[in-house]
């Protein structure tokens, strides 16, 4: 009897571990994309962990939708677009990552762990389950903190893109001002024979909602809000004050070419006069060792055997 049940056990782990495996499998398959403002897609991927649960995610919805969690919800949909993933995550639906992750993936983990530990013989096993309850705390504590932790990551890469690509731009832009273009009509030809990155597709945005309507100040005001990123921000605002004034736009656009390439080398700068620092601890931890073992290693090994 005891034989039937442990083959029925076994099994149904055979079964489990095959449908998990088909799931992931299919999972990992997906490709989603964002639509922008023109109608085009960009492929935009969700982490591995995320599209797991994201089913899962509508039944915390009611909770994550009150008005408790309102000023949140704010704050994280404005990260979120000014991440890239607008129309594909949702702040609610990044606060059940929160909930989902440890109390899902963080269990089934932490559970494997105890399984395996309590096969674990003699004293090592004793002591890897005296720290079995630290080693589950970072297990769930980690899991709380990756959806935070993946949008700032995702956040600051994209800031770091759009301010890679700022100068390039500016100077196209005034290029095409000097040559005689209107700033709209500049504007299109760069989106339209420029490749789409990061500030491309807050282009195409910015000449869709002109096109609807909106004024460009205020077209150009979202955009700033939108991405909050400190370059273009100061760009943004000299733009709209430019044209508030009635200053020339092309004057405008080489004045900030200029500060955009001085702010870019001084990062440059910065960065190199930071690399001495940053090489010092690779360089006392791994490559002093190194060369005392090549040097001194064959002089203690004759050193010892003489002893």
């Amino acid at each position: 009897m005891n034989t039937v049940i442990e083959l029925m056990v076994c099994l149904l782990w055979a079964v489990f571990a095959g449908l998990s495996s088909w799931y992931c499998a299919q999972i990992l398959k997906q490709v989603t994309y964002v639509t922008l403002a023109d109608g085009r897609r960009q492929e935009r991927r969700l982490p591995f962990l995320f599209r797991l649960l994201i089913p899962l995610a509508p039944n915390l919805n009611p909770v994550f939708s009150r008005k408790t969690f309102e000023k949140t919800n704010i704050e994280l949909s404005r990260k979120i677009t000014s991440a890239g993933y607008g129309g594909l995550l949702t702040s609610e639906e990044l606060l059940a990552m929160k909930v989902l992750l440890p109390s899902v993936l963080g269990i089934l983990l932490v559970a494997l762990m105890w399984a395996l530990l309590s096969m674990v013989p003699g004293k090592a096993g004793l002591v890897l389950r005296s720290h079995e309850v630290s080693f589950m705390g970072i297990i769930l504590l980690w899991f709380y903190a990756y959806p935070g932790l993946w949008l700032r990551h995702e956040l600051q890469a994209r800031h770091r893109k759009i301010q890679k690509s700022l100068p390039f731009v500016l100077d196209l832009l005034t290029l095409s001002v000097e040559a005689g273009l209107d700033f709209m009509s500049a504007m299109q030809r760069i989106v339209e024979r420029g490749k789409i990155d990061a500030l491309g597709e807050e282009l195409v945005r910015v000449l869709r909602e002109i096109q609807l309507g909106k004024t460009r100040r205020n077209a150009l005001r979202d955009m700033g809000e939108r991405v909050n990123q400190k370059d273009l921000r100061s760009v943004i605002n000299a733009l709209v004050q430019a044209d508030e004034l009635g200053v020339g736009i092309g004057s405008i656009l080489r004045i900030q070419s200029d500060q955009m390439r001085q702010r870019r080398f001084e990062r440059a700068e910065k960065k190199a006069n930071e690399a001495p620092v940053k090489m010092l601890f690779p360089l006392v931890a791994f490559i002093f060792p190194a060369v005392f073992l090549v040097l001194l290693g064959p002089i203690v090994l004759q050193i010892l055997k003489q002893m």
